[in-house]
Protein backbone atom coordinates (compact mmCIF):
# COMPACT_ATOMS: atom_id res chain seq x y z
CA UNK A 1 0.00 0.00 0.00
CA UNK A 2 1.25 3.49 -0.84
CA UNK A 3 -0.12 6.70 0.58
CA UNK A 4 0.12 10.44 0.16
CA UNK A 5 -1.09 13.56 1.92
CA UNK A 6 -2.04 16.48 -0.28
CA UNK A 7 -4.12 19.66 -0.19
CA UNK A 8 -7.68 19.14 -1.33
CA UNK A 9 -7.31 21.69 -4.13
CA UNK A 10 -4.44 19.61 -5.57
CA UNK A 11 -6.61 16.53 -6.03
CA UNK A 12 -6.84 15.21 -9.58
CA UNK A 13 -10.35 14.84 -10.97
CA UNK A 14 -9.67 11.11 -11.30
CA UNK A 15 -8.94 10.90 -7.56
CA UNK A 16 -12.16 12.73 -6.71
CA UNK A 17 -14.10 10.33 -8.91
CA UNK A 18 -12.44 7.30 -7.31
CA UNK A 19 -13.11 8.66 -3.81
CA UNK A 20 -16.76 9.20 -4.64
CA UNK A 21 -17.10 5.70 -6.09
CA UNK A 22 -15.50 4.14 -3.02
CA UNK A 23 -17.90 5.99 -0.72
CA UNK A 24 -20.95 5.03 -2.80
CA UNK A 25 -19.92 1.38 -2.63
CA UNK A 26 -20.04 1.46 1.16
CA UNK A 27 -22.59 4.14 2.10
CA UNK A 28 -26.16 4.89 1.14
CA UNK A 29 -27.29 8.48 0.70
CA UNK A 30 -24.16 9.61 -1.14
CA UNK A 31 -24.58 12.24 -3.84
CA UNK A 32 -21.87 13.93 -5.85
CA UNK A 33 -23.03 17.36 -4.67
CA UNK A 34 -22.91 16.47 -0.96
CA UNK A 35 -19.59 14.68 -1.40
CA UNK A 36 -18.06 17.71 -3.12
CA UNK A 37 -19.52 20.11 -0.57
CA UNK A 38 -18.01 18.17 2.34
CA UNK A 39 -14.67 17.86 0.58
CA UNK A 40 -14.45 21.61 -0.08
CA UNK A 41 -14.80 22.24 3.67
CA UNK A 42 -11.59 20.26 4.23
CA UNK A 43 -8.06 21.31 3.39
CA UNK A 44 -6.17 17.99 3.38
CA UNK A 45 -6.79 14.46 2.15
CA UNK A 46 -4.90 11.23 2.79
CA UNK A 47 -5.05 8.74 -0.10
CA UNK A 48 -4.27 5.01 0.19
CA UNK A 49 -3.61 3.16 -3.05
CA UNK A 50 -2.60 -0.32 -4.09
CA UNK A 51 1.08 -0.12 -4.93
CA UNK A 52 0.78 -2.39 -7.94
CA UNK A 53 -2.51 -1.38 -9.57
CA UNK A 54 -2.69 2.21 -8.27
CA UNK A 55 -6.32 1.48 -7.32
CA UNK A 56 -7.72 3.65 -4.54
CA UNK A 57 -8.19 1.48 -1.43
CA UNK A 58 -9.07 4.15 1.09
CA UNK A 59 -8.94 7.81 2.00
CA UNK A 60 -9.54 10.25 4.81
CA UNK A 61 -10.25 13.95 4.40
CA UNK A 62 -9.65 16.41 7.21
CA UNK A 63 -9.67 20.05 8.18
CA UNK A 64 -6.56 21.16 10.03
CA UNK A 65 -6.89 24.63 11.54
CA UNK A 66 -6.38 26.82 14.56
CA UNK A 67 -9.01 28.26 16.88
CA UNK A 68 -9.32 29.76 20.34
CA UNK A 69 -10.77 28.17 23.44
CA UNK A 70 -10.71 29.56 26.99
CA UNK A 71 -8.16 32.20 25.97
CA UNK A 72 -5.78 29.68 24.40
CA UNK A 73 -4.96 29.15 20.73
CA UNK A 74 -5.19 25.45 19.84
CA UNK A 75 -4.85 23.33 16.73
CA UNK A 76 -7.76 21.13 15.68
CA UNK A 77 -8.24 18.26 13.27
CA UNK A 78 -11.83 17.80 12.08
CA UNK A 79 -12.36 14.45 10.40
CA UNK A 80 -14.27 14.23 7.14
CA UNK A 81 -15.19 11.27 4.98
CA UNK A 82 -13.06 8.23 5.85
CA UNK A 83 -13.32 4.79 4.28
CA UNK A 84 -11.13 1.76 3.68
CA UNK A 85 -12.21 -0.95 1.27
CA UNK A 86 -12.82 -4.26 3.10
CA UNK A 87 -10.10 -5.86 0.97
CA UNK A 88 -7.60 -3.68 2.88
CA UNK A 89 -9.03 -4.05 6.39
CA UNK A 90 -6.14 -6.30 7.43
CA UNK A 91 -3.67 -3.52 6.63
CA UNK A 92 -2.52 -0.96 9.20
CA UNK A 93 -1.93 1.56 6.40
CA UNK A 94 -4.74 3.91 7.43
CA UNK A 95 -3.90 4.38 11.14
CA UNK A 96 -0.15 4.31 10.52
CA UNK A 97 -0.20 6.91 7.77
CA UNK A 98 -2.97 8.99 9.35
CA UNK A 99 -0.86 9.38 12.50
CA UNK A 100 2.17 10.24 10.35
CA UNK A 101 0.12 12.84 8.47
CA UNK A 102 -1.13 14.45 11.67
CA UNK A 103 2.38 14.48 13.11
CA UNK A 104 3.58 16.25 9.98
CA UNK A 105 0.85 18.91 10.25
CA UNK A 106 1.33 19.26 14.02
CA UNK A 107 4.95 20.29 13.55
CA UNK A 108 3.83 23.57 11.96
CA UNK A 109 2.46 24.68 15.36
CA UNK A 110 4.58 22.63 17.79
CA UNK A 111 3.75 24.71 20.85
CA UNK A 112 -0.02 24.46 20.51
CA UNK A 113 -2.15 21.67 21.92
CA UNK A 114 -3.71 19.58 19.15
CA UNK A 115 -7.18 18.04 19.41
CA UNK A 116 -9.02 15.64 17.14
CA UNK A 117 -12.78 16.08 16.80
CA UNK A 118 -14.13 12.85 15.37
CA UNK A 119 -17.71 12.01 14.45
CA UNK A 120 -18.73 8.35 14.27
CA UNK A 121 -21.74 6.73 12.63
CA UNK A 122 -20.17 3.27 12.77
CA UNK A 123 -18.69 1.25 15.59
CA UNK A 124 -15.49 0.53 13.63
CA UNK A 125 -14.69 4.24 13.52
CA UNK A 126 -15.34 4.64 17.24
CA UNK A 127 -13.07 1.65 17.96
CA UNK A 128 -10.10 3.62 16.62
CA UNK A 129 -10.22 5.66 19.82
CA UNK A 130 -9.70 2.92 22.45
CA UNK A 131 -7.36 1.08 20.09
CA UNK A 132 -4.92 3.97 19.77
CA UNK A 133 -5.67 6.60 22.43
CA UNK A 134 -5.59 6.37 26.21
CA UNK A 135 -7.81 9.35 27.01
CA UNK A 136 -10.78 10.14 24.77
CA UNK A 137 -14.39 11.11 25.29
CA UNK A 138 -17.13 10.11 25.57
CA UNK A 139 -16.34 6.65 26.91
CA UNK A 140 -18.01 3.94 28.96
CA UNK A 141 -15.63 3.91 31.92
CA UNK A 142 -15.20 7.61 32.74
CA UNK A 143 -17.30 10.76 32.88
CA UNK A 144 -16.27 13.41 30.39
CA UNK A 145 -14.46 16.17 32.35
CA UNK A 146 -16.10 19.59 32.21
CA UNK A 147 -13.28 21.19 30.22
CA UNK A 148 -13.30 18.47 27.58
CA UNK A 149 -17.10 18.51 27.42
CA UNK A 150 -17.12 22.28 26.90
CA UNK A 151 -14.34 22.08 24.32
CA UNK A 152 -16.09 19.28 22.43
CA UNK A 153 -19.35 21.26 22.36
CA UNK A 154 -17.58 24.47 21.33
CA UNK A 155 -15.76 22.83 18.42
CA UNK A 156 -18.83 20.93 17.26
CA UNK A 157 -20.97 24.10 17.32
CA UNK A 158 -18.26 26.02 15.47
CA UNK A 159 -17.88 23.49 12.67
CA UNK A 160 -21.26 21.76 12.37
CA UNK A 161 -23.59 24.58 13.37
CA UNK A 162 -27.25 23.60 13.67
CA UNK A 163 -26.50 20.01 12.68
CA UNK A 164 -24.99 19.55 16.15
CA UNK A 165 -27.50 18.39 18.78
CA UNK A 166 -25.66 19.36 21.95
CA UNK A 167 -28.03 17.66 24.40
CA UNK A 168 -27.42 14.32 22.68
CA UNK A 169 -23.80 14.86 21.66
CA UNK A 170 -24.82 13.95 18.10
CA UNK A 171 -24.38 15.52 14.67
CA UNK A 172 -27.48 14.85 12.60
CA UNK A 173 -27.20 15.84 8.95
CA UNK A 174 -30.16 16.52 6.66
CA UNK A 175 -28.67 14.05 4.17
CA UNK A 176 -26.81 11.49 6.29
CA UNK A 177 -24.45 8.86 4.98
CA UNK A 178 -25.58 5.41 6.10
CA UNK A 179 -23.37 2.33 5.98
CA UNK A 180 -24.74 -0.34 3.68
CA UNK A 181 -26.00 -3.73 4.85
CA UNK A 182 -23.12 -5.97 5.74
CA UNK A 183 -21.07 -3.10 7.11
CA UNK A 184 -23.41 -1.44 9.59
CA UNK A 185 -24.28 -4.54 11.61
CA UNK A 186 -22.24 -5.33 14.71
CA UNK A 187 -20.84 -8.84 14.13
CA UNK A 188 -21.82 -11.68 16.43
CA UNK A 189 -19.40 -11.90 19.31
CA UNK A 190 -18.52 -8.21 19.32
CA UNK A 191 -21.71 -7.02 21.01
CA UNK A 192 -20.15 -7.80 24.39
CA UNK A 193 -17.25 -5.39 23.86
CA UNK A 194 -17.89 -2.56 26.36
CA UNK A 195 -16.73 0.16 23.95
CA UNK A 196 -19.09 -1.09 21.25
CA UNK A 197 -21.93 -1.45 23.76
CA UNK A 198 -21.33 2.15 24.84
CA UNK A 199 -21.27 3.41 21.26
CA UNK A 200 -24.58 1.68 20.49
CA UNK A 201 -26.22 3.06 23.66
CA UNK A 202 -24.82 6.57 23.23
CA UNK A 203 -25.71 6.75 19.54
CA UNK A 204 -28.91 4.72 19.10
CA UNK A 205 -29.57 6.40 15.75
CA UNK A 206 -26.33 5.26 14.14
CA UNK A 207 -28.27 3.03 11.74
CA UNK A 208 -29.92 6.21 10.43
CA UNK A 209 -26.60 7.98 10.00
CA UNK A 210 -26.40 9.84 13.32
CA UNK A 211 -22.80 10.78 14.16
CA UNK A 212 -21.44 10.60 17.72
CA UNK A 213 -19.13 13.53 18.53
CA UNK A 214 -15.84 12.45 20.11
CA UNK A 215 -12.67 14.20 21.22
CA UNK A 216 -9.09 13.28 22.04
CA UNK A 217 -5.87 15.21 22.46
CA UNK A 218 -3.19 14.20 19.98
CA UNK A 219 0.10 13.81 21.83
CA UNK A 220 2.55 10.95 22.04
CA UNK A 221 1.98 10.15 25.72
CA UNK A 222 -1.76 9.88 25.09
CA UNK A 223 -1.24 7.00 22.69
CA UNK A 224 -1.74 3.37 23.66
CA UNK A 225 1.12 0.97 23.03
CA UNK A 226 -0.48 0.13 19.69
CA UNK A 227 -0.70 3.83 18.88
CA UNK A 228 2.93 4.39 19.81
CA UNK A 229 3.94 1.57 17.50
CA UNK A 230 2.03 3.27 14.71
CA UNK A 231 3.71 6.61 15.52
CA UNK A 232 7.16 5.02 15.49
CA UNK A 233 6.53 2.75 12.50
CA UNK A 234 8.18 3.47 9.20
CA UNK A 235 5.60 5.34 7.18
CA UNK A 236 5.14 5.10 3.40
CA UNK A 237 3.48 8.51 3.41
CA UNK A 238 4.48 11.07 0.80
CA UNK A 239 3.79 14.75 1.30
CA UNK A 240 2.87 16.32 -2.02
CA UNK A 241 2.78 19.96 -0.96
CA UNK A 242 3.96 22.33 1.70
CA UNK A 243 1.60 23.06 4.57
CA UNK A 244 -0.92 25.78 3.97
CA UNK A 245 -2.82 27.77 6.57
Amino acid sequence: MKSCLLPVHNLESSDRTAMYALLKNHFEGITWQVFQSDLERKNWVLLLKDETSDTLKGFSSLMFCQTSFAGETISVVYSGDTIVDPSAWSSTALPRNWIAAIDFLRQQYPHQKLYWLLICSGFRTYRFLPAFWQEFYPRYDAKTPDREANLMASLAREYYGNFYQEAEGIVRFHHPQILRDGLIEIPTGRQTNPHIQFFEAKNPGYRLGDELVCLTEIRYNNLTRAGQRMWQAKSTLKFLSTVES
